[in-house]
């Protein structure tokens, strides 16, 4: 199995990025092949709400939202796992999403990835509501679905404020991996 886990995060040693390395650790024991990726690796403009994409399924902008959507479409499964940004996904993370309207399914023509993908989400905080984790997922798995990824699982972890809080969360999202990601 062929997995991809999108560190949703601009910050690449915190406790998004441990969790990021986790879920590789347990993915690669258990014989998939694993890529893991880093939001801020790259550059991606905002979206000009032109709608040139809604007739030519592209987008006329050049950065690196194609070179990271061939990640996606590389990928069997999709794992994405983002900290809480004022009860959102990090901006750099939804400016991805907007220039993902080319791959969605909402007009055509557009551009589609190969079906049968799965996509998984871990959302983490450092308040105690989970209500917060909840609009992040619903967030992911909504961008899932017009891009015809089908959802696989979610997490939300409440109470993560720095790489040393997921060391107690270990169980858990081995717990997880094991019951959606790895099944």
């Amino acid at each position: 199995m062929k997995l991809l886990i999108v560190n949703c995060s601009p910050v690449k040693n915190g406790a998004t990025a441990e969790m990021v390395n986790l879920i590789r650790g347990y993915a690669a024991a258990a014989g998939n092949t694993v890529k893991c990726v880093c939001i801020d690796d790259f550059d991606i403009k905002f979206c000009r709400g032109c709608r040139q994409c809604h007739i030519t399924a592209n987008c006329f902008q050049a950065d690196d939202t194609k070179k990271l959507m061939a990640q996606y479409i590389w990928a069997d499964k999709i794992v994405s796992v983002s900290p809480s940004y004022w009860a959102g996904v990090p901006g750099q993370f939804k400016a991805f999403i907007d220039r993902c309207t080319p791959w969605s399914n909402t007009h055509e023509p557009h551009a589609a990835i190969p079906r049968g993908k799965y996509g998984y989400v871990i959302a983490l905080r450092t308040g105690s509501k989970m209500a917060e984790c909840q609009k992040i997922m619903d967030s992911i798995e909504h961008f899932y679905g017009h891009l015809e990824i089908k959802p696989g699982g979610r997490l939300g972890l409440c109470a993560v404020e720095s790489k040393e809080d997921v060391a107690d969360r270990t169980e858990e999202i081995k717990s997880f991996c094991e019951e959606y990601i790895l099944a």
